[in-house]
């Protein structure tokens, strides 16, 4: 799929390529939710979007819980997929391209990659002594280890020594030029804090890093020496690359690039911050690729502020969560209430109270009271009125007719508890107009024109909200313009890529694009108030 719409630069976007080891958790829909929102979002404003998600099979950690299932590598990591995939659908992700590392093209791109970074000068061979951690497939310095030899990310798995051949990649070699990337393009590493721990670390000097294994199955063998196996992150870091081809390419680096690198945003959790910001431009350079232009490491989740883990008892099931209380409720909690980049803490309670708060009640109640009343007073329709009539100095006309240029700032800046924030205001100002307003009393004194111009001015406050959430509530978005007489499921635009330009999100993010005269639904509930479960 190439780029449709010669008028706006095409925009490409990754997850990360999630490890098989097993089914998927809270963390991983996080970061899907979010890409997904910021997938919608450009697709809104007319853009040829590729959203890319996917999973990392191959190292010894899915190689050993493999064995200890039973079943061969490729069997487990194909159930795996297949629990990710059902989950990416129960919330709603519309993913272009899903890349799995076991893929037959991906294995022809990391060693035409290899072979390249190899005729560079910027692979050799050499011992590697050092404590591995197998959950992460990363080599650590002592320091890094808790007391015991621990992993400190993951506590309960002891590193193992190694004192193996293996394969480098001169890192080193690229200290400069890493340094003058980050220079240059000081938003490459977002946000801040994210940027200042690799600044931090690139400034006490690279280490060269190892890329293979040997006495690993599991994986591509090294094109220059059969007894190794590429190490997982060279690998599993070009499905990046992969996932560009078009269906019918030749699975070449050339044609992976020809149409949307470089990559604008790779969406990611902190803790694999320093593979994607320093090996992976790093390793680009050393191919002659130009790194991608931004990765984005969000926080890490907790639940009733403590940290989630099986032994703790206290996992956070996305699956069950879903069946629960629905896709746009987990979608809009998650976005809203964690700030992009800070670690953030699920509890149900609040969970509960802010999606009754917001969606049921602010939301909900003031579209069904004014439809309600647009039945009563307007025989059903929208007030069919000259939009220049509006009072100038109305609030909430002055609340509206600039939010839609807001909201764009703060959705381009992935600041996504800002757009939710700002849609509020409107959403809060429409029920306090309305209150204020009384058009019940107008409609008693027999004020018809005040009547008809304060119900439009609220129904066109409700229509601006519901769209400018689209990416966020794709489906609670459409239910709104259903019931406000549009022939437009919000949810099936905002996840397909259109030929098109940007116009038709101008229009609909602007105060007064509510058609006057235009047949309204029957009034129903658009979100069903939520109940905590029973103890």
């Amino acid at each position: 799929m190439s780029p449709q719409n010669p008028n706006l630069p095409p925009f490409s976007l990754t997850t990360p390529l999630y490890y098989v080891n097993d089914v998927p958790h809270i963390g991983s829909a996080y970061t899907t939710m979010v890409a997904d929102a910021v997938a919608r979002f450009y697709r809104l404003r007319g853009y040829s979007v590729l959203m890319i998600t996917g999973t990392d099979e191959h190292g010894q950690k899915i190689q050993r819980t493999a064995e200890e299932k039973g079943v061969p590598p490729q069997k487990h990591c194909d159930d795996i997929v297949q629990s990710f995939t059902e989950l990416w659908q129960k919330l709603n992700i519309h993913h272009d391209r899903f890349s799995r590392t076991t893929a037959d093209k991906h294995e022809k791109i990391v060693k035409e990659f290899f072979t390249r970074v190899w005729d560079n000068g910027d692979i050799y061979l050499a011992q590697q002594k050092g404590w591995y951690c197998v959950s992460c497939e990363e080599f650590k310095e002592e320091r890094e280890l808790l007391e015991g030899g621990y992993c400190a990310i993951h506590p309960n798995k002891k590193a193992e020594w190694r004192d193996e051949e293996n394969y480098f990649f001169r890192l080193s070699k690229y200290q400069e030029k890493l340094e003058t990337l980050y220079q240059e393009q000081p938003d490459f590493i977002q946000p801040m804090s994210r940027r200042n721990e690799v600044l931090s670390f690139v400034q006490q000097g690279l280490q060269d890093f190892s890329i293979s294994r040997i006495n690993v199955e599991w994986g591509f063998r090294v094109p220059t020496d059969p007894k190794h196996t590429i190490y997982v992150w060279f690998d599993a870091l070009l499905g990046y690359m992969t996932a560009l081809l078009d269906p019918d390419d030749e699975p070449t680096v050339e044609n992976a690039l020809k149409n949307w690198w470089p990559i604008n945003l790779h969406l990611i959790g902190k803790d694999i911050l320093r593979f994607h910001a320093v090996y992976w431009p790093a390793m680009l350079m050393a191919a002659g690729v130009t790194p991608p232009k931004q990765v984005f490491g969000h926080g890490f989740l907790t639940k009733d502020g403590r940290k989630m883990g099986k032994s703790l008892g206290n996992t956070l099931d996305p699956i069950d969560l879903i069946d629960r209380y629905g896709a746009d409720a987990v979608r809009y909690y998650f976005l809203k209430e964690i700030e992009l980049g800070q670690d953030g803490d699920f509890n149900e309670t609040r969970f509960v109270n802010i999606l009754n708060a917001d969606l049921a009640n602010d939301l909900g109640n003031l579209l069904n009271r004014t439809l309600g009343m647009v039945k009563k007073y307007c025989q059903g329709q929208v007030p069919n009125l000259d939009l220049a009539g509006l009072p100038a100095d109305w609030s909430l006309k002055q609340v509206g007719e600039d939010l839609g240029d807001r909201v764009v700032v703060a959705y381009e800046a992935l600041n996504f508890s800002q757009v939710c924030e700002l849609v509020l205001s409107l959403i809060r100002a429409g029920n306090k107009f309305i209150d204020e307003q009384a058009p019940w009393s107008l409609y008693k004194q027999k004020k018809q024109t005040e009547v008809e111009q304060v119900l439009y001015a609220v129904l066109e406050s409700v229509r601006l909200s519901a769209y400018l959430l689209t990416p966020i509530i794709p489906k609670l978005s459409s239910k709104v313009y259903k019931q406000l007489g549009f022939d437009l499921d919000l949810d099936t635009q905002s996840k397909t890529t259109h030929d098109h330009n940007s116009e038709r999100f101008a229009d609909h993010s602007q105060w007064g694009y509510l058609p006057p005269g235009q047949m309204l639904s029957q009034a129903q509930p658009i979100f069903a108030k939520l109940e905590l479960p029973s103890e």
